[in-house]
């Protein structure tokens, strides 16, 4: 089937230059390898082409609609499209607005979007000038990860391993940049009402390096503080 028609059963047909972009990844996509090795038939490929063009210029896609027009589960859609993102190198930039809609949660659309303004700055702020140029926040694990955090502030039901699909990480990432924002963030993701000792989270560890905290004597380890009460003795 081509490509356009396809578009036209997404509403997309109108939209020739997400047309082009998408016609552009297909074609990288059959240079690269043969997506058929790894069960992704013509249709689902244009689909997901379709999708990642959709995301390159931040238009509205309806996944769903593209699930069920593959023919594939939700669970294996996502496989695939993680497997030909990765393949043909595109760089995902998730919308918060196109996840409200996915997961029914456009009332937090302004919410997601200040809190994710806030991390990114004090995340900054807590790195070195010379390394602030290296922070990468176009990853739509961040993205996601605010948007998974208000929605449970709101008490609104999002279902995670799905988002996770969504955004193409990992679990592990996912946890770690969930940590670090509450952290930074609290008042913007918070849902119990004591925050946790800093000291108690070491989610940041996956992220860009933090500043590091000034050590305690508690801290040090216990023959060096041996070592130091001698030293004391002795000066007495």
């Amino acid at each position: 089937m081509d490509i356009s028609n396809i578009a036209k059963k997404l509403d997309l047909g109108d939209n020739k230059l997400l047309l082009r972009k998408a016609a552009e990844i297909r074609r990288l996509c059959d240079v690269q390898f043969d997506s058929s090795i790894i069960g992704v038939g013509e249709i689902c490929k244009a689909v997901i082409c379709l999708e990642m063009a959709a995301s390159r210029f931040q238009v509205i896609f309806d996944r769903q609609a593209a699930i069920k027009l593959s023919g594939m589960s939700e669970r294996a859609y996502s496989r695939s499209f993680n497997t030909l993102q990765n393949g043909v190198g595109v760089k995902i930039k998730l919308n918060v607005k196109e996840l409200a809609i996915q997961f029914g949660c456009v009332r937090i659309i302004t919410t997601v979007q200040k809190g994710l303004s806030a991390y990114k700055e004090r995340f900054l702020a807590s790195l070195p000038v010379s390394r602030r140029a290296n922070a990468d926040f176009t990853r739509p694990v961040f993205t996601a990860a605010a948007f998974f955090l208000c929605a449970k502030k709101q008490k609104l039901r999002v279902d995670k391993h799905r988002l996770i699909e969504v955004c193409g990480t990992s679990e592990s990432e996912f946890s770690c940049v969930l940590t670090s924002m509450m952290d930074l963030c609290f008042e913007f993701f918070g849902v119990s009402k004591e925050k946790k000792d800093p000291k108690e989270t070491n989610g940041n560890g996956g992220l860009l390096d933090v500043v590091p905290k000034k050590r305690r004597l508690d801290d040090e380890p216990s023959c060096y503080k041996r070592h130091k009460r001698m030293g004391d003795t002795k000066s007495t």
